[in-house]
């Protein structure tokens, strides 16, 4: 078969445009530790070429590809670098990095096996791979989906399908409309995207019965009202705040005994189970129903990467289940079947190519230096003086610079300073700076460079 001059112009064209690409993200990962975490002032105003209306005529990919890196880039949150500790986000370790290129090389829809029968593979077993890291029991199935707020949507559709089957009512048939009611439990520190999965299913964010947590925000098991087998109860393991974990090993037997459905989010803290210093904190979540968590917060596959576990599958694919007459769903698992979307990126082959890289070994050493790295934190300012507010048993600090005024100038402060970056945060009617040390790339010059940068922006804050 011959190929035409024009064909073959347009795979040069793609094949140009990957090797441009890589260049310049190989510029801008070798540069990312001298720059500001920060965009500078100057970054925005270089925006301005890739704003403006839509050109009448094409534009090379060459010249698309140099703006968008020349503007572009100085734009960025330097997320990739080792001195980012907001939002509990990791970095992309090198595996998923180059798996993401020919993700986006091979352009394959990642919802049935017949679009994709390579992403539907790895998609299985990167799941199997998780279940064992997370210490699940045998048979628990899942999806790869966004990110914790789709996970815990997964979860709950499959506490809710399961609970109102029970009661004789099939909810993806009739709805909610007169459904037998249930009653869902949360703690009261809840992570916003648990109720935003509850308020997306009908379920009310309003509607909850939160119960009352301690002083490091673990829920209370003495303060659980009774439960039945209409009860959804939602445990957290690695509060946003100070990292802290509900008492599953406490509270689950009693939820189990009343017939309840146990579901976990777990976006970052269920991956303690992968290191043997701090799989305790997890003991008892085996036992829940259903689990969300994220690949691109500890294990650092990369945007966007969350993972949904259920212990039953069929209760999750008969919430998600499609039907069409022209889509052509094989014996082997589907996808679709498990996630709620059908088009999707095939983000489950760089969670394999992330895992696959790291092991057993890699994942437990993420954990236990990142959490090695937030300790330092919180001995460096607690000795200069500093009220750290939290028990750090993970990877989150909490501290306080005094008065919310100050705390809040030091936070801006150490923004602007650009060494590093943390976020604010307000925690039982505290105002507080919040460290979360979740990148595999951090190393111990980059804690010792964000500490003395801390600490030199609080002196100034302090004698102005």
């Amino acid at each position: 078969m011959s190929i035409s001059k024009k064909t073959q112009g347009d795979v040069d064209a793609r094949t140009a445009a990957v090797l441009q690409a890589a260049q310049y993200a190989a510029q801008y990962l070798n540069g990312i530790g001298a720059r500001s975490v920060a965009p500078s002032p100057l970054a925005a105003a270089g925006m301005e070429p890739l704003r403006g209306p839509l050109p009448e005529e094409s534009t090379p990919p060459e010249i698309v590809l140099e703006q968008l890196y020349a503007s572009g880039s100085p734009m960025t949150i330097a997320n990739s670098g080792g001195r980012y500790f907001g939002f509990v986000n990791g970095g992309t370790v090198p595996a998923a990095m180059g798996a993401g290129v020919l993700v986006n090389a091979w352009d394959q829809n990642a919802g049935l096996q017949i679009l994709s029968p390579v992403s539907a593979q790895l998609e299985e077993t990167a799941l199997e791979w998780v279940r064992e890291l997370l210490g699940l029991p045998a048979g628990t199935g899942g999806a790869v989906v966004t990110g914790a707020t789709m996970a815990n949507f997964c979860g709950l559709a499959a506490a809710r399908h399961a609970l109102l089957e029970r009661a004789g009512w099939n909810v993806e048939e009739d709805g909610l409309f007169g459904a037998p009611e249930l009653h869902v439990l949360v703690g009261d520190e809840v992570h916003t995207s648990l109720t935003k999965a509850l308020s997306l299913l009908g379920l009310g964010k309003s509607r909850v019965t939160r119960i009352p947590v301690d002083g490091q925000g673990r829920m209370r098991a003495d303060a659980l009202p009774p439960m039945n087998e209409r009860t959804i109860l939602c445990l957290q393991a690695g509060n946003v705040n100070t990292g802290a974990f509900d008492p599953a090993d406490a509270i689950c037997p009693r939820a189990l005994s009343a017939g309840a459905w146990i579901h976990v989010d777990g976006a970052f803290g269920l991956w303690a189970a992968t290191s043997s210093q701090y799989r305790h904190l997890v003991e008892g979540y085996d036992l829940a129903d259903s689990w969300a968590t994220d690949a691109h917060k500890w294990p650092n596959v990369g945007y966007d990467c969350g993972v949904a576990m259920v212990r039953d599958p069929g209760h999750l694919k008969a919430a998600m289940s499609m039907t069409a007459a022209y889509l052509a769903f094989g014996e082997k698992r589907e996808p679709s079947h498990h996630n709620p979307e059908m088009s999707r990126r095939a983000r489950g082959v760089e969670l394999w190519a992330a895992l696959r890289s790291l092991g057993r070994e890699g994942m437990a050493s993420i954990v236990e230096r990142t959490c090695a790295h937030a300790r330092r934190f919180a001995e460096g300012l607690r000795a200069a003086g500093y009220a750290v507010l939290n028990e750090v048993v993970i990877n989150q600090v909490l501290v306080s610079f005094g008065s919310a005024e100050k705390t809040l100038e030091v936070v801006r402060r150490v923004q602007e300073d650009g060494t590093c970056w943390c976020g604010s945060t307000v925690w039982q009617g505290q105002t507080a700076m919040r460290i979360s040390v979740s990148s595999w790339i951090t190393s111990d010059a980059d804690v010792e460079l964000s500490l003395a940068a801390m600490l030199r922006v609080a002196d100034a804050v302090e004698k102005s």
